[in-house]
């Protein structure tokens, strides 16, 4: 009698397709959740007292209890409860943080007398800013969490089929969520702000990306009824070839990773090309708000969404030549250096020159960098990681990179502030604010952040050009294409 053949679900195009769409659309929602206030930082100034370096510590919340140890155990709860438990519970911590955080920066917890002692207690910082940076700790916890669990779905869904395309579009589609944020925080803000509250407030789009993360729980819900059934099949397939029992992850392999010279030419390269993207969103519309004369908040958005939907647009692009062509470690290496170029272009020449265009292009090809560095990093890990941890791989890697996401923002905060301390333009709009005025902007000087920034893709370049060299001497395949053709 023949044996069963079984046709797998991901042998399906049309399957392991919407399986990406689902998981994809609950990371678009997330990353409009993370920038929905970068767009607003001036709003927030005037608002509720947030200056520069308040607005860096509440950035700085989303990283702080990752890089405290729970980045890695998320990593481990992947490998051992699996994707549909790891996904259910960070799709729910991004949810109940995001309401911690909007009730924090709501009208009725800035009247309740615990926002008050909350601005006292610890450290001098508004109470609004305490709460809010508290519920962006949870959020950060789940939506870390989140990446590792899509990574790991994504490798599972398209082994050895187009993963890099895969994890192309899964990051294009999150990135189009930063483009839709920029685009429409201000609009919200202003629009539904004084609708809802009688005033243009960033209550409003909190709230607004805040009923989104609830959809993203359902998308991933119904992703979970998938991988169910496919788990299944891969048990009766392997169980019909008598395949041996897949290896189970364990506490040592954590030792084995630390161990990995290649980790960590990966992980630091990750955390210096990164840190010089995310804490960058948070103050980039504020930056050209400085550095082009007389533009609005909704203006210098409008120009900035324009730096992920250029990443968003030839992501998909990278990665199918990257399956197709290969040449992974090069792309990080070209990647690395156009972030470089943008960020001494605005330090020095816009400012210079003011010049809108020079922005709009600049922006763009930042955001080409980030389309190259992404698209060639993902994809590699699965290469040089033993598949049995790979869900800890990637959350050690997204460790390493929270450290630095978490005390970059406070570092530009604070080297933002201190640079800016004799600058007679700040300080006199700043006089004006104390006195009343709720239509002031404060002229910031960002020369010294943006120079930290490129200094940042310096070190990232070397660490490019040097796991280039030790992929050729170990032939790790990172320059070899994913889809190997028949013989």
């Amino acid at each position: 009698m023949a044996e069963k053949v079984y046709k797998l679900m991901n042998d399906n195009p049309v399957a392991r397709w919407a399986a990406l769409f689902l998981i994809a659309f609950m990371m678009f929602f997330g990353y409009m959740f993370v920038d929905v206030m970068s767009p607003l930082q001036s709003m927030i100034e005037v608002e509720r007292g947030w200056t520069p370096s308040i607005f860096g510590t509440y950035a700085a919340g989303e990283y702080i209890l990752n890089v405290c140890g729970f980045l890695i155990l998320a990593g481990i709860i992947l490998d051992k409860m699996g994707i549909r438990f790891t996904g259910t519970l960070s799709a729910s911590l991004m949810l109940l943080g995001a309401i911690i955080k909007f009730y924090g920066i709501s009208d009725g917890f800035q009247e309740t007398a615990f926002c008050g002692w909350l601005g006292t207690w610890w450290t001098a910082m508004p109470g609004s800013a305490k709460m809010a940076a508290f519920g962006f700790m949870i959020f950060g916890c789940g939506c870390e969490m989140a990446g590792i669990t899509v990574s790991r779905s994504i490798a599972k869904w398209f082994e050895g089929k187009e993963m890099a395309l895969a994890m192309g579009l899964e990051m294009a589609i999150a990135r189009v969520g930063v483009f839709a944020i920029f685009s429409i925080s201000p609009i919200l803000a202003e629009k539904m702000g004084t609708s809802l509250f009688g005033h243009p407030t960033v209550v409003a789009p909190v709230a607004f990306c805040t009923c989104l993360l609830c959809i993203g729980l359902i998308f991933f819900l119904v992703f979970c009824v998938m991988d169910k059934k496919f788990d299944k099949q891969l048990g009766a397939a392997a169980a019909q070839v008598g395949g041996e029992e897949e290896e189970q992850f364990k506490a040592s392999d954590i030792l084995k990773i630390f161990s990995s010279k290649i980790f960590w030419v990966i992980a630091l390269l990750c955390v210096l090309y990164y840190s010089a993207i995310f804490p960058f969103q948070r103050y980039g519309a504020n930056m050209l708000q400085c550095n082009l004369d007389g533009i609005t908040p909704q203006q210098a958005a409008n120009i900035f969404r324009w730096f992920p939907i250029g990443a968003a647009a030839i992501t998909p692009f990278l990665g199918a030549f990257l399956d197709n062509k290969g040449k992974g470690a090069t792309m990080l290496i070209f990647g690395a250096l156009l972030l470089i170029i943008c960020h001494l272009v605005f330090a020095f020449l816009l400012p210079a020159t003011r010049s809108a265009l020079l922005a709009y292009v600049t922006i763009v090809v930042l955001g080409v960098s980030f389309a190259l560095v992404p698209a060639a990093l993902w994809p590699s890990v699965p290469k040089v990681m033993n598949p049995r941890y790979l869900g800890s791989a990637y959350s050690l890697i997204f460790w390493v990179q929270n450290v630095g996401l978490c005390f970059v923002p406070m570092l530009i905060g604070g080297v933002l502030q201190s640079s800016n301390a004799n600058n007679q333009a700040v300080i006199a709009a700043k006089e004006a604010i104390a006195n009343g005025a709720t239509d002031t902007f404060i002229p910031y000087d960002y020369t010294v952040p943006l120079v930290i920034f490129a200094s940042f893709g310096i070190l990232a370049l070397l660490l490019a050009i040097y796991l280039k060299a030790i992929d050729k001497k170990n032939n790790y395949h990172l320059e070899e294409p994913n889809i190997k053709k028949a013989e």
